[in-house]
């Protein structure tokens, strides 16, 4: 069996982390572990209060090496073609949270694992970070997002090379590549992506919410389709709760107090 946990933490307001929790098979993906992401994601989009999370792991020596292979040799064609459902369901409900989302990897992030990250919006590597999509070398292709969204963060070539060869970056390459977004010295992956989180989580969440939607929203579309999306969300944010609490505590010199509509 696998799980997720989902924690809320109290000394952390508003940032949530999901634990990929099956350490004994380094976070391998079982049918039971993507229901179960499936439904975390669920819970946490459903969830006003949330303004940002971390994707951990708790296995010691591996962040998620992707399909559990295991259960894959005993699954027929049928079983394949139902978790191939399911599977895109966790992929995106994953990329589609409406908050900033971090991955924290350390150890092995590989095939699905590192599609995983991938979906997050920021990556958080450690030094013993080891990254890759090694799908072709077993008779597959990335299915979880990974032909898409590593070309975007890298662009065709190098995404290409990474794809086509299944070869594995160490942390340091990743990171001088794009892969990851920040480096960190080994050990420090959770602590720096929930202090990262938390930096997130202090301003507006109605802001920060209609900024990813912006982003992400205009990020394949013609400038001028665009710049409509981010009008769209200047005109939701300006004339919010949050915006006339942000100027009012910006010219009172305080610490605002986010509403949050």
């Amino acid at each position: 069996m696998g799980s997720v946990t989902v924690n809320r933490l109290d000394d952390v307001p508003g940032v949530t982390e999901l634990v990929l929790d099956r350490p004994e098979a380094h976070n391998a993906i079982s049918t039971d572990h993507a229901r179960q992401l499936v439904a975390a994601t669920a819970d946490v989009a459903a969830d006003p209060g949330v303004r940002a999370v971390v994707l951990s792991s708790s296995a010691p020596r591996a962040f998620c090496v992707g399909a559990d292979l295991k259960e894959r040799n005993t699954i027929d064609d049928d079983g394949l073609r139902a978790q191939r459902l399911l599977f895109r369901a966790m992929f995106t409900g994953l990329l589609e949270l409406p908050v900033p989302t971090i991955a924290a990897v350390h150890g092995y992030a590989l095939g699905g694992g590192l599609e995983l990250a991938l979906s997050c919006d920021l990556i958080v590597a450690d030094e013993t970070a080891v990254l890759g999509l090694p799908e072709v070398s077993v008779g597959l292709v990335p299915g979880g997002g990974g032909t898409q969204l590593m070309t975007r963060r890298l662009g065709w070539s190098r995404a290409a090379d990474l794809i086509f060869t299944a070869r594995r970056l160490d942390a340091a390459e990743a990171h001088r590549l794009g892969l990851a977004d920040r480096l960190v010295p080994a050990g420090s992956a959770r602590s720096a992506a929930l202090e990262l989180a938390t930096a997130i989580a202090a301003h507006s969440p109605v802001g920060v919410r209609n900024a990813k939607r912006a982003m992400r929203q205009g990020f394949d579309a013609p400038l001028a389709a665009g710049l409509d999306i981010e009008d769209a969300a200047w005109r939701a944010t300006a004339f919010s709760g949050d915006r006339t609490e942000g100027v009012a505590a910006f010219n009172e010199k305080r610490r605002p107090e986010w509403p949050g509509e």
